[in-house]
């Protein structure tokens, strides 16, 4: 077990004095959020929704909008679950509000994992660039980023290239094969 921080805070990896959880990457900022199950999710929810919001209408803004709400809502499912879930836990100590900004923060990289993809079809919204580019660039992003995620995650407890480069190959397919679905479909 590793020593607390100067400011008595558990290191990564730690038990939590106070909460009996282990720490994980709730100190390691943007990073830490991104690298979470829940982002994962995020961006291959994020990946399937433009895919099924270009085969109703095929705009970035029918695919910013569904991405968008869509998000949100699993992001508020994951936040209601998680705060049932863990009310009942000793950590939860059944406080509600401890529960659900618990949840929130766990659930937090679903929506940060979503940012960049947005931001790529809003340049579709605004004629930056155009409509389809927008939407093939935001899976292409996808797929990349979930390559990146898979790498970084195994990063951390080898330094297999061959490892890292294998998670990363199977984090991208997901968001591949959605991509190539949305390929066969709107051919």
């Amino acid at each position: 077990m590793s020593a607390p921080d100067p400011a008595g805070e558990p290191t990564p990896g730690e038990q939590s004095p106070t909460t009996g959880e282990v720490e994980t990457n709730e100190r390691a900022g943007i990073l830490g959020l991104v690298m979470s199950e829940e982002a994962v999710y995020g961006l291959i929810l994020v990946t399937g929704m433009i895919v099924v919001s270009n085969s109703l209408v095929g705009t970035s803004a029918n695919a910013l909008v569904t991405v968008a709400i869509t998000v949100v809502v699993f992001f508020a499912a994951h936040v209601y679950a998680g705060t049932i879930a863990h009310l009942a836990t000793r950590q939860g100590h059944g406080d509600l509000w401890i529960s659900a900004l618990a949840a929130a923060k766990r659930s937090i990289g679903m929506l940060v994992a979503s940012v960049i993809p947005l931001l790529i079809l809003l340049l579709g919204v605004s004629h930056v660039i155009d409509d389809d580019a927008a939407i093939l660039t935001a899976l292409a992003v996808d797929t990349v980023l979930l390559g990146v995620l898979g790498w970084l995650a195994v990063a951390r407890w080898t330094p297999s290239f061959w490892v890292r480069m294998g998670s990363a190959l199977v984090s991208a397919a997901f968001g591949a094969v959605i991509a190539l679905l949305k390929a066969l479909v709107h051919q």
